[in-house]
């Protein structure tokens, strides 16, 4: 998909702007707004190592200047991108209202980079808001999306995080940031809902091939591109959705905008992470009914892609009763397939890979015993992982709280959750002595974390360090972040879900 843009620098980059290729309703051209005074204050080696980039060694002012917007890296083409949405359920013109996106960078391995800067200043769709965003919002953001990718889940990630040294005005007077965010693409179902609804069908046609060139050009022979590009995008959704549900994770607005057709995970606004089991979890301020809440997730996803299906109808067969069966053929199996990975899941989680519906049901019970006791979701599963090595477990002393599974201090287990977690415990060693005990735990440690970015920890990080200017609290909670699976001597604290009554009061916020 080479464009005539390309362009290498001293630094690394290597700009091919396809995307500013596209038909001019996509996009509006924006230069940054410069701030005050940009100070580096991350920089994700790693990631900047894999893109081939080399800014380890450049000045760190350059850097500020540059990951501020100040100064343009070479070969950028910065454009606001225009898209529509369902927000909440209710359709929207939408678009970048603080975020531009620099440019396309190519990796070492062909592999292409959208370089995005979040928090650039204001642009023509910024619906009267300041297109500025909080050092508190971006440091969360690099936190999770970062914590996201070394849990093994699709994600965008974080590049770079500067202050600005300006002030921005939210529920309280914030220190001001600016994210560079790097994902495979920023294409949305809510791109194609803005296309739909108010371009023509060539430039639907266009966006679809662009879709395809860039995602899925396996896909470009398919006897009918439309339709096996939303096949696609809903199988990727699938698997995002169950892993996302895998280790608690809620996104929290999972508005049509924030679908990703690349099938990452993007926009860590008011997302959270589920302490004890609640199908019915939801942490955002805005979300008085709880349609994203943890359980709801997967009929949401399904939601989306029917208005993903909605656009793309004038392609899929030029008889358009025809297309709405093909698509709704498409749409109407979401859940079956759905309900298959998300028992694949289970099982994976409780070591019973491979099992039939009775250990998938065994798997269930322990969900259900989780949340009629408040247990801890990720400690629970932790607890399991490390049960799989030992013989037959005696009855646990819950009373000495074993992996936290309620928090230090909370109401002690009652008898009877101790005599059914007992009781289930010895009819699923049973099943896991029919395989390999010592193989099923290896399975449940890559998919039961010890670590996740627990509620209270990410908020006491971003308190100090946004208001406090004292960083070693996030910077200890990024590094075990960094590798969640491992055991990790001493940071026992980093594992203990909050008390009741402060999760019962957490809220998340949007911050724009």
């Amino acid at each position: 998909m080479p464009s005539e843009n390309s362009n290498t620098s001293p630094l690394g980059w290597k700009f091919d702007n396809s995307y500013a290729t596209l038909h001019q309703t996509l996009f509006t051209p924006q230069q940054p707004v410069p701030v005050a005074a940009p100070q580096l204050l991350y920089l994700n080696r790693e990631l900047s190592h894999a893109m081939g980039l080399n800014l380890e060694s450049a000045d760190p002012a350059l850097l500020a200047s540059v990951f501020s917007g100040n100064q343009l890296p070479e070969g950028a083409h910065p454009l606001a991108q225009a898209y529509a949405g369902h927000q909440f359920g209710y359709f929207n013109m939408l678009g970048d209202g603080r975020a531009l996106l620099l440019g396309e960078h190519i990796g070492p391995d062909g592999k292409r980079y959208d370089i995005q800067l979040k928090g650039s200043g204001p642009t023509p769709y910024s619906r009267r808001g300041d297109g500025r965003a909080t050092l508190s919002a971006m440091l969360r953001e690099y936190l999770i999306s970062e914590a996201m990718h070394h849990l093994g889940i699709r994600s965008s990630r974080s590049l770079a995080l500067v202050t600005t040294g300006e002030t921005v005005p939210r529920e309280r007077i914030h220190p001001g940031g600016v994210l560079t965010r790097i994902a495979s693409s920023h294409i949305r179902v809510g791109t194609f809902e803005y296309v739909s609804a108010f371009q023509s069908r060539d430039v639907l046609e266009q966006l679809l091939s662009y879709t395809i060139e860039r995602h899925y050009p396996q896909l470009k022979d398919a006897a009918n591109p439309a339709l096996a590009l939303l096949q696609q995008v809903q199988k990727e959704q699938i698997s995002l959705v169950v892993q996302w549900m895998r280790v608690g994770f809620i996104h929290g607005v999972m508005n049509t905008d924030n679908m990703s057709l690349a099938g990452e995970t993007i926009d860590y606004g008011p997302c959270a992470f589920m302490n004890a089991y609640d199908p019915k979890t939801v942490f955002s301020s805005i979300d008085h009914e709880g349609r994203y809440a943890y359980g709801n997730q997967p009929a949401i996803a399904q939601w989306n892609l029917a208005c993903l299906a909605r656009t793309i109808i004038p392609l899929v067969h030029p008889e358009e009763q025809k297309a709405v069966e093909l698509v709704q053929e498409t749409i109407h199996a979401f859940p079956d397939q759905f309900r298959h990975a998300w028992r694949e899941m289970l099982l994976q989680k409780t070591g019973l890979t491979g099992g039939d519906t009775t250990d998938v049901t065994l798997a269930e019970e322990l969900l259900g015993w989780m949340q009629q006791y408040g247990a801890d979701f990720t400690n629970t599963f932790r607890l399991l992982t490390h049960a799989a090595a030992t013989e037959p477990p005696a009855q646990p002393d819950l009373s000495a709280n074993p992996f936290y599974l309620w928090a230090p201090g909370s109401a002690p287990a009652s008898a009877a959750a101790v005599d059914q977690l007992h009781e289930w415990l010895q009819r699923w060693y049973a099943r896991l002595l029919q395989r390999s005990p010592e193989t099923a735990r290896g399975i449940m440690q890559q998919n039961n974390p010890a670590f996740i970015p627990r509620n209270q920890l990410v908020e006491t990080a971003l308190e100090q360090a946004a208001f406090r200017n004292n960083f070693s609290y996030f910077n200890e909670l990024l590094q075990i972040l960094g590798n969640p699976y491992a055991e990790q001597n001493g940071r026992d604290g980093f594992q203990m879900p909050p008390m009741p009554q402060t999760e019962q009061m957490y809220q998340t916020f949007c911050n724009t």
